[in-house]
């Protein structure tokens, strides 16, 4: 049974323990009577070593939310951390460095550049930071992902599966501190998703990773620890040990609420 949204509370966990947070985050688009509230007032808790997925409708803020608490957007109002560091206000320069060094991202289209072999898009951002991955370090994520007898071929010669593979462990090979993946198996069949996530799932609990992902698929949720869900800009719920069904019977009571809302409207 998930807690109902005022149970939700932000600030119990130690600062220590907090791969992120935020307070009061707010992310408006447009000004006056155009103006678009993104993110209304969001107190959230990202927890070091765990899975946290972020879930909602179309238009409910979770990309926005992870992207302002990856610093790649900016806010509105509120204030956001990564570990203790604060984010908000920082120069541009500051934050492109925060986020190469600190940060490792995974999205739906996989960035992989075609004229680099897979080893070599893997270390690219360390190769880019002039800084050179630990070798243990690498050999463990390579091995972990099992892309061993594949580092040689460009991404051209890869599945999907294995493209997105590439690109988990080049957001891995830093060690960063966080790890957010938006729709990471958008663009896979089930069976190459289902890898992906069995992936992320062992980064949080071989390699020790902190991952936030935003995703659609109640299937995908069930990989996480905790699955918050978003609503109209706000954290309206959240569910601990997710399974599919428990996800999705969440989403569709979203549904039903969405849809008495046009009901009314039609109505007025």
């Amino acid at each position: 049974m998930s807690p109902p949204a005022a149970q939700h509370a932000p600030g119990l966990t130690s600062a220590d323990a907090l791969a992120a947070r935020a307070r009061g985050l707010t992310k408006a688009y447009g000004s006056g009577e155009t103006t678009v509230l993104a993110l209304d007032s969001v107190d959230v808790d990202i927890v070091r070593g765990r899975f946290t997925a972020v879930m909602g409708p179309s238009g409910s803020g979770k990309s926005t939310l992870m992207h302002c608490l990856a610093g790649l957007d900016t806010v509105s109002a509120g204030r956001v951390w990564l570990g203790d560091t604060e984010i908000t206000g920082l120069r541009e320069r500051e934050l492109t460095r925060l986020r190469r060094d600190r940060i490792g991202f995974m999205f739906q289209s996989f960035n992989l550049i075609p004229t680099l072999n897979a080893v070599e898009n893997i270390t690219l951002p360390m190769d880019i930071a002039g800084r050179r991955p630990d070798p243990k370090w690498l050999d463990q994520v390579i091995d972990t992902l099992g892309l061993r007898d594949r580092l040689g071929h460009r991404p051209a010669q890869l599945s999907g599966g294995q493209q997105q593979r590439v690109a988990c462990a080049r957001a891995l090979v830093s060690r960063p501190e966080l790890i957010f993946a938006d729709e990471p198996t958008g663009n896979l069949d089930s069976r190459a998703g289902l890898e992906v996530l069995s992936f992320l799932r062992e980064a949080v609990d071989g390699l020790g990773q902190t991952v936030v992902m935003v995703t659609h698929d109640p299937g995908a949720a069930a990989h996480s620890d905790l699955v918050l869900f978003l609503a109209d800009g706000r954290i309206v719920d959240e569910t601990r040990r997710p399974t599919a069904a428990a996800v999705l019977e969440r989403m569709k009571r979203f549904d039903g609420v969405r849809a008495q809302a046009g009901d009314t409207a039609e109505e007025v």
